[in-house]
């Protein structure tokens, strides 16, 4: 089951406040699939891992450290957890589904029989890693032992670095630390560019270069672009993945003629300190101001895929801080659903449990849990979103503001508490009552709106 997703990154001198970011919306199908905000305590973590989707099984050591994590409701096709936080503030998101070529899988096919892919790979990673780097070496020695059955990309980070990872074929990988004043937009498709294998600032599979070459992989002479090598360049990438990563580019200030360009690059500098409020906003964009916003055309008629979905199943910013004690510096922002009718909220990481609306997600719709609330109004926003644009930018606003403030009198007084995960896990319900609440107002104004907008009137 691959998850067609965006990703965004920043280096730690790109954002506003000098944090670490690693965020990514994850998409489905068109169906629904409900999503969890869960703390996995060590206690917790499986010892037995069995994967569901091919035959891959290891026995897995009790970790010393919790996590957090947003799995599926229902864990019938395996965990998918998504991404989180754990206990040492290391971050990880996975997984991005990217392209590859028939070349690279001739020569290495994937492992549809035991490989492990995105159902596993946060379950089998983020407990046991104290850094970013360790992450990359963590996950990279597991491909190369047991090999994916899919093509994925995937992030780490800790408190200085953002680490962001390609799968190559079956058991091989490359990966790249994003500068710190940079920023990366990964679309779905192969997003590494030129790759200097003798530098300190990259890591791959063992003679990934010798095998490149060997296989007569390299249409270049002087360089190793991995997206040229490793990649696609399909017509379907023309539409579905490289007009996402050009409208953020273009937002942010690296300008691009074609949207539908294979060439867009890769590491890419903001003309402005990026902040989360900035980032929530490109991901929840559909090309708004260009002629390919969907909600300026008749349906079915938008030329290319956006951010913001109806797939979009849950956002996750996660925030690893610089400035502040250890025991506050990751926060797993967090929202369900569609991006244009959600807020995120800036929940500690640092717990003993996650909220109850976001925790105890029904498979069936309850309008109890945060993942339907945000389905029910964004389908009725999605239908009225001309006149609903406004609502919805006053209760995003609100909710940020309002949870933000909590954040901030939070930091201020963290030293005044000896149990500070109890403390945080009290602060964290306080949050999610104050977005659920903004939310049912939200509902009870979309709900206004669209009765008066009914056809059947006299």
């Amino acid at each position: 089951m691959q998850h067609t997703c965006t990703m965004f990154l920043a280096g730690k001198n790109a954002t506003i406040d000098g944090s670490t970011i690693v965020c990514r919306e994850e998409d489905y199908g068109n169906a629904f699939n409900p999503q969890r905000f869960v703390l996995v305590k060590p206690e917790r973590q499986p010892r037995q891992y069995q994967s569901k989707t091919t035959d891959f099984k290891i026995d897995l050591p009790v970790p010393k450290l919790k996590y957090t994590s947003t799995p599926d409701a229902d864990d019938k096709d395996g965990i998918f957890g998504a991404g989180g936080i754990n206990g040492v503030n290391v971050a990880m998101s996975a997984t991005e589904t990217i392209t590859t070529n028939a070349r690279i899988l001739a020569i290495d096919p994937y492992n549809t029989l035991s490989g492990i892919g995105e159902e596993d790979f946060v379950t089998l990673v983020l407990p046991y890693i104290k850094s970013a780097q360790d992450g990359v070496k963590k996950l990279g020695s597991l491909l190369e032992k047991y090999g994916t059955y899919e093509a994925n990309a995937i992030a780490f980070s800790d408190n200085n670095e953002v680490w962001y990872m390609e799968t190559i074929g079956g058991h091989h990988w490359a990966a790249v630390k994003i500068p710190d004043s940079a920023y990366v937009i990964a679309p779905n498709r192969f997003n590494i560019t030129n790759f200097d294998f003798d530098g300190p600032n990259t890591m791959s599979s063992p003679n990934l270069k010798q095998w490149i070459d060997q296989n007569k992989l390299n249409p270049s002479e002087n360089e190793y672009n991995l997206r040229r090598i490793c990649g696609s360049a399909t017509a379907t990438d023309t539409v579905y993945n490289n007009p996402r990563a050009w409208y953020v580019q273009q937002q942010l200030g690296t300008i691009n003629a074609n949207p539908q360009s294979n060439n867009l690059p890769f590491i890419c500098y903001a003309k402005e300190k990026l902040t989360v409020t900035t980032i929530k906003k490109l991901m929840s964009s559909h090309y708004q101001g260009t002629a390919f916003d969907p909600y300026h055309l008749e349906r079915d008629k938008a030329p290319f895929r956006s951010i913001a979905l109806n797939r979009n199943l849950e956002l996750h910013i996660l925030q690893i801080r610089n400035n502040v004690p250890a025991s506050i510096a990751g926060v797993h922002w967090l929202a369900f659903g569609p991006n244009t009718f959600n807020a995120v909220v800036p929940f500690y990481a640092n717990i003993d449990d996650t909220p109850i609306p976001y925790r105890n997600t029904s498979t069936e719709y309850s309008i109890d849990d945060m993942y339907w609330l945000t389905h029910t109004i964004a389908a009725l926003g999605d239908q009225n979103y001309r006149q609903a644009q406004s609502i919805e930018e006053n209760f995003e606003l609100q909710v940020m503001a309002k949870t933000m403030n909590v954040q901030k009198n939070t930091d201020k007084e963290i030293a005044e508490h000896q149990d500070v995960s109890a403390f945080l896990t009290t602060i964290n319900n306080r949050m999610a009552e104050t977005a659920v609440d903004e939310s049912k107002k939200l509902l009870g104004k979309l709900v206004k709106l669209t009765f008066s907008r009914e056809r059947l009137q006299f």
